[in-house]
């Protein structure tokens, strides 16, 4: 019974997951000049994974690169964070967890020659729920490790709800209380001024009575 509710709790994050979680893919060939700059730039949400990979067009299938056709290239932060670094590369990736919200830069030089050449370079970029390896995460294994995280939050939430419903007990006992606090208070101080005002009624007539005597009034 439990599995399968988990299950089907699994299926409502997912889902949930898909329609609130951004995805970003962008998969691109460009040409780049030697002794030229190129950067591309990519809005990517706090706390989204991002991967990307890029390599240089081989002219010639099956012969590597020359050192002077590699390029170089740098992933940057919105506040100039460096989140990558590769130098004199023919290909490469990157992946992080972005730290902070806005357009993060990715820069690719390829140093000068004479005479110019043009570089094409195959570049991938994937943020959000797209950068996520789904095929890993289905093993069987897995699921069964979210399922157990799942039925942690469960009861998280259940004990958090009951807490929750203890203080509001709580709360409307005290309000109990000091709505009896409040009435006792009242009853309390109207008995002290009707003894006050006793008292001092007393002391006026024994004040009276001890002039009378003594003929003063």
């Amino acid at each position: 019974m439990w599995r399968s509710r988990n299950i089907a709790t699994l299926f409502v994050v997912m889902i949930l997951g898909l329609a609130s979680t951004p995805i970003i893919v962008k998969g691109m060939r460009f040409d780049l000049k030697t002794g030229a700059t190129k950067c591309i730039t990519e809005d990517i949400k706090i706390n989204a994974m991002t991967v990307g990979k890029y390599s240089v067009v081989k002219r010639v299938q099956g012969f590597s690169l020359p050192e002077s056709d590699r390029v170089t290239v740098r992933v940057t932060s919105p506040l100039g964070n460096n989140y990558h670094y590769a130098d004199r590369r023919d290909s490469g990736n990157f992946a992080f967890t972005a730290g902070e919200a806005g357009d993060y830069m990715a820069c690719f030089w390829a140093a000068k020659q004479s005479p110019q050449k043009t570089l094409s370079i195959d570049f991938e970029w994937k943020s959000g729920l797209a950068a996520k390896d789904w095929s890993k995460v289905a093993k069987k294994g897995q699921v069964e490790m979210m399922e157990l995280e799942l039925k942690k939050l469960y009861d998280s939430v259940t004990t958090v709800h009951e807490e929750m419903y203890n203080l509001r007990e709580r709360e409307e006992t005290m309000q109990h209380l000091i709505r009896s606090t409040n009435s006792k208070m009242a009853t309390f101080s109207f008995f002290s001024l009707v003894v006050c005002l006793s008292v001092a009624a007393l002391q006026l007539w024994h004040l009276k009575s001890f002039f009378q005597r003594k003929k003063l009034i």
